[in-house]
C-alpha cells in the first residue's frame, strides 16, 4: 500500500504573519482555519489565504520540511513565496546496524 501524501502550506493572515503547516487536503484544511476552527494562532488572525503550497510527499517528509521552512527568516519566506529562494530539504543520513562489525 502506497504511503499516504501530504502537503506543506504557507498562509498570509489578515494581520500580514505567516503561517506554517501540513495537510492532506490543503483547500479542506485552508477552510477549516477560516472557519475559525484551525489552529489557534490563525483563528484571531483571519481570514488567511495559502500563498505556497508543496507536494505531495510523504507525511514523514512533509513534517521534516515544515520545520524547515519554519526556520526561515521572514525575507527568506517572502523570497520562497516568489520563487526566488529554493532551499532543499537535506538527505537523511543511511541508519547504521547496531550489530555486528564496527
Amino acid at each position: 500500500m502506497p504511503a499516504p501524501k501530504a502537503y506543506v502550506y504557507l498562509l498570509c493572515c489578515a494581520d500580514g504573519n505567516f503561517y506554517i503547516g501540513t495537510a492532506r487536503d490543503v483547500a479542506a484544511r485552508v477552510a477549516v482555519h477560516n472557519s475559525g476552527k484551525g489552529a489557534k494562532y490563525t483563528r484571531p488572525r483571519r481570514p488567511v489565504t495559502m500563498v505556497f503550497q508543496e507536494g505531495p510527499m510523504t507525511v514523514s517528509r512533509a513534517l521534516r520540511r515544515e520545520y524547515q521552512l519554519k526556520q526561515l527568516t521572514r525575507p527568506q519566506k517572502e523570497k520562497l513565496i516568489a520563487g526566488e529562494l529554493v532551499v532543499k530539504l537535506p538527505r537523511r543520513k543511511p541508519r547504521r546496524s547496531l550489530g555486528g562489525d564496527c
